[in-house]
């Protein structure tokens, strides 16, 4: 087998890529551990803050990847999560709500210049994204674009699909806690989900496995996709640690919360953990390891 492929990393070891302040000893550092625990790419998430504070760590990321061989030999770019999320309590997440935009080029092309070409991902809502045109705009130029932290009506997601939406980031996660029984944004995008690859994060917490696994039935094999969306906790263990300019709290059970307690922030488990859980709490196989952490994020890089 070869090594994971992560489309959703903030942090790891104790390193927060969203700092514009990481040496390049983290740097190296961050990224011996990830090989170690599997890892063959990552894409290094850099999530909704303001735009000065984004530009400044998508910039740290891409000088990083360029300077530094050990670095560009595992993280294979950046993945850009806001800030054209939903502000709705819920569907923001762990994201900011103050620092949500509307989606607009002249939003998206300072984010997207300050990768110098390594922004690989870009997590977007459809319904801040009138008319699907970032989206075009993001897909026209080589860069995979995701749904996620979004409540869009199937017509506003039909829109995207048809305009290079690819993704649904981490689905059943960056929503509220209780949804309307039958359309919510979960059944409408599991609906869609021929169209469209699907990630999902599987600690165990995030999503239960019963519900993990009805969805993993549901989604084509080919378009599942599993992330860690780990944090500067994940290795380290319980205790407070950094995401961006937040506080996050990991309990003993290994559960990555936010200073309020009422919602996720990332997740401190890595592939390995997940791994555990995909085959002990939802039976999945060798091939579907294979499938889901390697192949499939691989071919949406690549293709």
């Amino acid at each position: 087998m070869d090594g994971y492929i992560d489309l959703q990393v903030n942090g790891y070891a104790g390193v927060d890529f969203n700092s514009a302040s990481i040496s390049d000893e983290e740097a190296v550092a961050v990224c011996g551990f990830l090989r170690q625990d599997g890892n063959a790419k990552v894409l290094a998430t850099i999530i909704t803050a303001s735009p000065a504070a984004m530009i400044a760590r998508i910039g740290r990321i891409a000088e990083l990847i360029d300077d530094i061989p050990e670095v560009a030999d595992v993280i294979a770019g950046i993945h850009v999560e806001g800030p054209f999320i939903s502000p709705i309590d819920g569907f923001v997440g762990a994201h900011p709500a103050k620092e949500v935009v509307a989606a607009t080029t002249e939003a998206a092309r300072p984010l997207i210049d300050a990768g110098r070409g390594h922004v690989r991902l870009v997590t977007l809502a459809p319904e801040m994204d009138t008319e699907s045109r970032v989206t075009q705009w993001l897909s026209d130029a080589g860069i995979v674009v995701a749904a996620g932290h979004s409540d869009a009506s199937l017509d506003q997601l039909r829109c995207g699909l048809d305009h290079g939406l690819r993704l649904f980031t981490h689905l059943g996660n960056g929503c509220p806690g209780q949804l309307h029984r039958h359309d919510n944004i979960i059944q409408r995008v599991l609906s869609l989900s021929e169209r469209m690859m699907v990630s999902f994060i599987a600690d165990g917490h995030h999503v239960p496995p019963f519900a993990l696994g009805n969805y993993l039935r549901r989604v084509p094999e080919e378009n599942v996709v599993i992330v860690t969306d780990a944090i500067s906790a994940a290795r380290l263990g319980p205790g407070r640690h950094r995401l961006a300019d937040q506080v996050v709290e990991v309990d003993e059970d290994g559960a990555a919360w936010s200073a309020c307690r009422t919602h996720f922030a990332g997740c401190a488990s890595t592939f390995p953990q997940m791994i555990e859980v995909l085959k002990s709490k939802v039976g999945a196989t060798e091939r579907d390891i294979q499938m889901w952490l390697i192949d499939n994020p691989s071919r949406l890089l690549t293709s």
